[in-house]
């Protein structure tokens, strides 16, 4: 069990969430590879200072998740979900990049929008504050997991039409080119990591305390012109970033 982190109390964050987040970077770093079991509960709550209790909400959380399994008389058992390899590169595209690691992929929109260009928005897409733009709020899925949800911004003038054209193709790349919009690439890409909020919980099949890896990101066309502004959140445990020229 070295090397996880002590849980502080009085942070606002509940003791089980900050256990469940232990163990789940635990997990991930390969801390328990040689057994392929999560410790027992009692050994657990001796080292974060707790009870069995708090121990046992953490790890109904991570159930949840499928990231690990309870087995009567044996333990807690590691569920071995390997993540997606997602390549940032020039030209990063959500298909291409999951590529053949799924067998089936799909897009979603959840929502679409008009509305008036926020400031941020406008820097990004090189607009004015209160320009029109279309916003969308997709889902995608692999092999009938939820991967990444994504809120996205428009050139309104430009690309009128491209929530319907999202939803016909499940795809941005198919959508542009029904649009007039043949290539495009990947300007900009800045990535954080933070708990996933409320919204994004249900549409990812998440609990409370899991962490996502969220990617700001704007595409140009070839000229430079941007045409995209993307906020995507991706389940941590379930994609990894690659990082390509």
């Amino acid at each position: 069990m070295a090397g996880l982190k002590q849980v502080q109390r009085q942070t606002g964050v509940a003791l089980w969430r900050q256990i469940a987040d232990r163990i789940r970077e635990a997990i991930s770093a390969g801390a328990y590879d040689e057994t392929g079991m999560v410790p027992p509960e009692t050994g657990l709550a001796l080292q974060f200072g707790v009870n069995r209790h708090t121990v046992r909400s953490a790890l109904a959380a991570l159930a949840q998740e499928g990231i690990v399994r309870a087995v009567q008389g044996r333990g807690t058992l590691i569920e071995r979900k390997e993540r997606f390899n997602f390549p940032i590169t020039r030209r990063t595209r959500f298909t291409a990049g999951i590529g053949d690691q799924a067998r089936e992929m799909r897009g979603l929109l959840l929502e679409e929008a008009k509305e008036e260009a926020s400031a941020e928005v406008a820097r990004w897409l090189g607009l004015k504050p209160g320009a029109e733009v279309i916003r969308l709020e997709t889902l995608r899925e692999a092999d009938k997991r939820p991967v990444s949800k994504a809120t996205s911004w428009f050139p309104a003038e430009r690309f009128a039409g491209i929530g319907e054209a999202y939803r016909k193709h499940e795809s941005i790349t198919k959508a542009f080119a029904e649009l007039g919009l043949v290539d495009y690439v990947r300007a900009t890409t800045e990535v954080t990591a933070a708990h996933a909020a409320t919204a994004d919980l249900a549409d990812l099949e998440l609990t409370p305390g899991a962490i996502l890896l969220i990617a700001k990101a704007m595409n140009t066309d070839l000229d430079g012109v941007p045409v995209q502004y993307s906020i995507s959140r991706f389940a941590a445990d379930r994609v990894q970033f690659t990082i390509e020229n």
